[in-house]
This record gives structure tokens, C-alpha cells and sequence, in this order.
């Protein structure tokens, strides 16, 4: 089967790598030419290489030489597919930035939490083909040149002749990937999976532990069902996922322990240590995209005439986190009742 680009290998570009920029692109580099392009502070650690553990493959280690490092957008200029992995709130900056950088048939992918960013960022670039994509699974940083998938699924984009032949690169790269005819959906379905975040952030415990404990579940089928009503508002019916529809997630996740570990067994398969980016955002002193995933549905939930008081205060309890000295470790208890007294 001849390449898609011909002769030669795929040239991308992972613009804002972070976590889940250089787990992709470290997976990609083996089969296509890689340049991650980011902040010092993440590519100073990769000048011995990348590892790559987790997602039930073997660790791989990819030498330096694999890989082009640089924290210049005019990286992208020979790319022939560009993915865009900065957080929500930057997708505007780096619309701006690629834009007049870009060959003229490269591909775009949005890689990215949130609703609005594959337009954000075709907003900012006329004439140039936008695809949305979906990340299912956690990836942390574990040690300077360490990045390990702690949780499953597989990625998401738009199909079509565009997105073939980086879903080919992702394949052959061991990524499962699935071209969707209806991202949309999907993106919505993964925001409610998002909602996690700030949950999972505000316990400072691991996700399974987090996601195995009664009263943390029932903070986030709260936070689901408010969304739910505003997708419903919307007209939009999210995704399938997982083993059972959206819609009936929020009872799922208010079974009692045992009852909801037998049920959802499939979902609780994580790494003992995995914590969702928020929670790594917190600890490292960065802005949180919470803004993008409660503040989302807050912000829908108003556009159709509702409420939805859950969300708003957990954005706010991760904004007060997000400040010196902010509170960072609720019990499931006293995250429950702070959120039901709204």
C-alpha cells in the first residue's frame, strides 16, 4: 500500500506539546517525521529522548534524534498535519500564531478538551481544513522525558480523505483510532466525562480511588445531569462511549460501591496512580481549563434559559484551588455538601 504522502514519511507537527502533545507525537515519530513544538519549561526534559509507557503496550524509549524540539511556530511550516494539543483557553493564541505559517493543504487537528475549538480555531484560520479530534484517556507526566497513558479508549477524529492518512500514521503507530462522522456528539459526550476533572482535582486522591468512593460519584452525576439538560436544551444527544448511554450515567454513578464496581468494572480500569490534568495543573501552579468544562455548562445551560449551580460552584471551589494557599483535598462528604447547598 503505497504512503499517503507518496514516498516520503508524514510530516507532523504537535504544536503546544505538553502530556498529551508528547505521548502522540513520541508514538507517531516511529512511523513519521515529529516536531514538537512547546514551552521550555516541558522540551527541556526530552534531550535524552521520550519514554512511553502504559495504555497496555510495552515502555518504549525513543532516542533524540527521533524527534525535532522547538519552541518556534515557524516549526509548522512543512508540516503536512498540524496537532494542536494547547489547553482551551489558548486555542484562540494559536489560531493566531499558525495562521500565515501553514502550507496550503496541511491538516489541522484539535486534540483538545471543550466544545468550541475546532471554530476557535477555524476562525483564526481561513481556507485551511480544521478537523476535530477527542483524546478518552489521561496521560501524566511521570518523570522529564517519562509520559504514561493510565487510561484506555481510543482516539477520535473526523473522517473523511483528510484525517486518512494521520489515522493511518496513528495506526500504524499501535493508536486505536475511529473516524467518526459525528464529532459533535462525540465532543459532547467526552465534556461529560471532563466533568471528572474538577472532581477528581478537588479530592487529591487517584482516580480510581476517587472514582470508587459513593459520595465523589454523586458530585459528578450532578454535574452530568445539569449538563445532560442543557445538551437536551440544545438539541444535542451525546455520544455513546462507554458501555451504557449517556443519559443513564448518572445513576450509574449513584449505585452503591460494590454495586457500581461491578457494573462500571471496564471504566474503573485505570493505573493505581492516575489523577486527571486538572489535579496536575493544580499542583503544578497552572490555570485549570475549568472554564472550558464546568464553565461550558454553566455557560450553555444560561444560553436556553437554565441553571446549573453544581458546576458553577465546583468551577469556582477549583478557582479558589487554583490560588496560593486554596483548599485542594475535600472528603467526598464535604465535597458533596458544598456542592448541594446551592
Amino acid at each position: 500500500m503505497p504512503h499517503p504522502t507518496g514516498d516520503r514519511r508524514l510530516r507532523i507537527a504537535v504544536f503546544g506539546a505538553g502530556s498529551i502533545g508528547c505521548y502522540l507525537g513520541g508514538h507517531l515519530a516511529q512511523h513519521a517525521d515529529v516536531t514538537l513544538i512547546g514551552r521550555p519549561s516541558v522540551l527541556d526534559g526530552l534531550h535524552g529522548g521520550v519514554t512511553l509507557s502504559g495504555g497496555g503496550r510495552p515502555a518504549v524509549h525513543l532516542p533524540r534524534h527521533r524527534l525535532t524540539l522547538t519552541t518556534e511556530p515557524d516549526a509548522v511550516a512543512d508540516a503536512d498535519c498540524v496537532l494542536v494539543t494547547v489547553k482551551s483557553a489558548a486555542t484562540a493564541t494559536a489560531g493566531r500564531e499558525l495562521a500565515g505559517r501553514l502550507r496550503p493543504d496541511a491538516v489541522v487537528v484539535s486534540f483538545q478538551n471543550g466544545l468550541h475549538n475546532t471554530r476557535l480555531l477555524r476562525d483564526e484560520l481561513p481556507g485551511v481544513t480544521v478537523l476535530a479530534g477527542m483524546v478518552p484517556y489521561n496521560v501524566a507526566r511521570t518523570a522529564p522525558d517519562t509520559f504514561h497513558q493510565g487510561t484506555g479508549g481510543a482516539l477520535m477524529l473526523d473522517g473523511g480523505a483528510a484525517s486518512a492518512p494521520l489515522v493511518a500514521a496513528l495506526t500504524a503507530a499501535g493508536l486505536p483510532v475511529e473516524p467518526r462522522d459525528d464529532m459533535r456528539e462525540v465532543q459532547h459526550a467526552k465534556l461529560l466525562m471532563n466533568l471528572n476533572n474538577a472532581v477528581n482535582a478537588l479530592s487529591g486522591l487517584p482516580l480510581r480511588e476517587q472514582l470508587g468512593a459513593r459520595p465523589y460519584r454523586r458530585c459528578l452525576a450532578l454535574c452530568q445531569e445539569e449538563a445532560l439538560a442543557a445538551f437536551a436544551a440544545a438539541g444535542v444527544r451525546p455520544a455513546r462511549l462507554g458501555p451504557a448511554p449517556a443519559r443513564l450515567m448518572p445513576r450509574i454513578l449513584r449505585l452503591p460501591d460494590g454495586l457500581f464496581r461491578r457494573v462500571a468494572a471496564a471504566g474503573l480500569r485505570v493505573d493505581a496512580q492516575a489523577r486527571s490534568s486538572m489535579w496536575d495543573d493544580l499542583e503544578q501552579g497552572r490555570a485549570t481549563e475549568v472554564d472550558g468544562l464546568q464553565g461550558e455548562v454553566v455557560a450553555l445551560a444560561e444560553r436556553h434559559g437554565l441553571t446549573a449551580p453544581v458546576n458553577a460552584r465546583l468551577a469556582a471551589l477549583v478557582h479558589e484551588a487554583e490560588r496560593p494557599g486554596g483548599r485542594r483535598s475535600w472528603s467526598g462528604p464535604e465535597l458533596l455538601g458544598a456542592v448541594r447547598r446551592v
